[in-house]
């Protein structure tokens, strides 16, 4: 899955209307993301561009994202030099993975400048360079020093190079007897490697539907084409060629059964059959915003919240390892009866020992078959002081047991409180909802609270989904939200909801009085699945009952509450039926 080339000039196609607009704002909403608005005469257009190695790319976009509060240097400087700067040209080479958008800006002694963006779509070497009229880099995304890369650095001050590229064709300006030549002269192998070889700018999954459409689905060698398999081949070329030339490419992204998405291409794709599913897009931007939108975002919140993950993976693992020791301890303990019937037995036959005696040798009369037993004694203690040190034993161990039950039963509360944390996190949609749990776990004393100069957001309000009968579900943020929500905002009659024995979102139907439909239970309970940690099981157990019956234990930490004469339902979680009920906030 890759952005290749020729789908890089399908997006220069589209983006060329740009050129003449102006820079409004410069956002960097993670590490190698950047935002640039640009305002034209139709309107403002949100550019977005990607170093990332996994999801590198170039394209308009509607996706709205969170911005962290204090913008990086990068961010700054592109403001700083991109200022009301004018877009004049966007420019390819060939099909290389390269476009570079060129600006006309004022500098700071009022020159007009032209400063120019490379963005590198190349898999893990992606970035962004910002390039001066000199063809210097004033700098770049991701710098590329010579412990990186000894053939191509990218540093402020240094010429800019363009990549290394061999000598391939361009099936966009190729003609039939350059791409017969090439054929001959490659190395025999199966075809679809040997195009990747031949032309620049094409991805694999192109590649392979040229082959699958030459060879009629069969697989072929490169050194033993027919003539009607060489035919087939161009035409299949042409036909993309066609495509981009006139603008009339069929965007399509493939999915798996699951709803897994796989690739896309400017082309349809027929090489996977019914494996696959295809979905149709207007234009290459549409696609992009598809197929990056979900996955970009959780990303960027686990990127911004990567601090977070590991401190409670640490504390789980500290808390989980500590439980280990004491439930180890209280194994022990289960010894404490034999030390009270060692010291029983010693005073009952206190009068056949004498002191200097190592071993006792006595009937165990509280055993029903009464079998002889034997005690071992300290020869320095007198028999009276032996009876006395098992009893001092098995008090130390009663008590142990004891403390450790208590210990236990809090350390299993307080590791399934991390892993409610935890799972709050992982569903963490904004910066907003980080900075709240950053602020639970200071108030719980996990983080020191660190110098912060500005106060924490405003918390924003529970997540609201409408049913199909038209009632208010709200879901809780996190474990904080969730206690407001079933303790202090629900009224008695509304209906409380939580998935049985998984970490998961506080869910409250608001009733206003009346009886809650089972359509309403229903969707409230898959609304409750999917903002849970079991939301990609096959079925998972929802407990609904009043909210009247919903209590919180003294002392018990955020999130946990207990609660009676409920039941249980069993559903599946249905992601598209959540995102059907949310309401838009």
């Amino acid at each position: 899955m890759a952005l290749d080339g020729a789908f890089l000039y399908a997006i220069k196609s589209e983006l060329e209307f740009l050129i003449g607009s102006r820079v409004e704002k410069v956002h960097q909403p993670s590490r190698e993301e950047i935002i640039i608005s640009l305002r034209t005469r139709q309107g403002s257009y949100k550019l977005l561009i990607s170093a990332n190695a996994s999801s590198a790319r170039v394209h308009i976009t509607n996706i709205s994202v969170d911005n962290p509060n204090i913008p990086p240097m990068f961010c700054m400087l592109l403001r700083k030099l991109l200022g009301s700067g004018k877009l004049i040209d966007i420019r390819q080479d060939g099909l290389e993975r390269i476009l570079f958008f060129d600006f006309e800006c004022v500098n700071e002694l009022g020159d007009i400048v032209t400063i120019t963006l490379a963005c590198e779509i190349m898999g893990r070497c992606s970035n962004l360079i910002i390039i001066g009229e000199n063809g210097k880099v004033i700098d770049s995304i991701k710098r590329v020093d010579e412990e990186m890369s000894r053939e191509r650095m990218v540093l402020p001050g240094m010429t800019y190079t363009l990549p290394p590229r061999s000598n391939r064709l361009n099936f966009l300006t190729a003609e039939r007897s350059e791409i017969e030549q090439a054929l001959e002269n490659a190395k025999p192998a199966e075809l679809s490697k040997v195009l990747i070889r031949i032309f620049e700018g094409v991805s694999p999954v192109l590649v392979r539907e040229w082959t699958f459409y030459a060879g009629m689905g069969e697989y072929i060698q490169s050194d033993k084409l027919t003539q009607d398999i060489k035919d087939r081949l161009v035409s299949a070329i042409n036909q993309s060629k066609f495509a981009l030339s006139d603008g009339k490419c069929e965007f399509t992204s493939l999915s798996d059964k699951d709803g897994m998405l796989k690739d896309f291409s400017f082309i349809h794709i027929s090489q996977y059959g019914n494996l696959l599913d295809a979905k149709i897009h207007k234009s290459a931007f549409e696609l992009l915003d598809y197929f990056y939108a979900e996955r970009d975002c959780k990303a960027r919140m686990k990127q911004r919240a990567n601090d977070l993950f590991k401190l409670l993976v640490n504390l789980t693992e500290r808390v989980s390892k500590r439980l280990s020791a004491q439930r180890d301890e209280l194994s022990e303990c289960a010894e404490r009866d034999t030390y009270k019937l060692y010291g029983d037995l010693i005073s009952a036959n206190i009068y056949k020992i004498n002191k200097g005696d190592k071993v006792l040798l006595c009937e165990n009369f509280y055993d029903e078959k009464s079998p002889d037993i034997e005690i071992q004694l300290n020869e320095r203690k007198t028999p009276s002081q032996n009876a006395q040190h098992y009893y001092s034993e098995y008090k130390k161990l009663a008590t142990a047991e004891e403390m450790l039950t208590i210990q236990i039963s809090k350390g299993d509360d307080e590791l399934k409180y991390l892993e409610s944390v935890f799972d709050s996190l992982s569903r963490a949609s904004t910066n907003n909802d980080i900075s709240q749990l950053r602020l639970e776990l200071y108030e719980q004393g996990y983080i020191k609270c660190g110098n912060q100069k500005n106060k924490p957001p405003k918390a924003l309000p529970p997540v609201e989904y409408t049913s199909s009968d038209g009632f208010t579900i709200l879901v809780g943020r996190n474990n904080k939200q969730n206690d407001q929500l079933s303790l202090k905002l629900a009224e008695k009659s509304d209906m409380w909801l939580h998935t049985q024995a998984i970490t998961g979102s506080h869910v409250i139907i608001i009733s206003d009085g009346a009886v809650v439909p089972n359509k309403t239970i229903e969707e409230a309970a898959i609304i409750a699945a999917v903002n849970s940690s079991g939301r990609n099981s096959n079925l998972v157990p929802v407990d609904y009952c009043l909210a009247k019956y919903v209590k919180k234990p003294s002392g018990a930490k955020p999130g946990k509450v207990i609660f009676t004469n409920y039941q249980t339902a069993f559903v599946r979680p249905d992601n598209e039926l959540a995102e059907k009920l949310r309401a838009k906030q």
